[in-house]
């Protein structure tokens, strides 16, 4: 069963700067309410760049490694990433406002393997939660970075 989490952001921040600043993966640290830290392992930061991810789930440290799939330059990314429990597919589409801000769509397809699997049903709630801070956590990161 694959979970899919989708929010919407707006902000104030240009879209080139969101753009570039959400490409690279290193700072979901700042921005991802689950993310512990995160480092790139390898790569320009376009296509084929890795990283490994460290994130806190229902009070558990797991690590997933992630690697930049597409990238349409100024408008969408996708990354994937995964471990022996879970596969995740991250898609970031950048959207510029009629005001000169950047709407944000980020989309997070997460599919659960072998016993994860089996329980994934029951973290349905706990996921929307994570989304939910997430999507509060990005929106008040880009714009404290709009303001700078």
């Amino acid at each position: 069963m694959a979970h899919i989490l989708n929010r919407t952001v707006l902000t104030r921040w240009d879209p080139d700067s969101v753009f570039d600043y959400l490409l690279d993966f290193e700072h979901a640290e700042e921005w991802d309410a689950g993310t512990v830290s995160c480092e790139r392992l390898g790569g320009d930061g376009g296509v084929g760049t890795r990283y490994r991810n460290v994130s806190k789930f229902l009070g558990r440290e797991t690590t997933l490694d992630y690697e930049v799939e597409k990238v349409v330059p100024g408008r969408q990314f996708v990354i994937t990433g995964g471990n022996k429990t879970v596969e995740s597919e991250d898609t970031v589409i950048v959207t510029p406002t009629i005001s000169g801000g950047t709407e944000v769509e980020y989309r997070a397809r997460m599919t659960f393997k072998g016993i994860a699997a089996v329980v994934s049903p029951l973290l349905t709630p706990f996921l929307k939660r994570l989304a939910d801070d997430t999507e509060q956590q990005l929106r008040a990161t880009l714009d404290a970075k709009a303001a700078t």
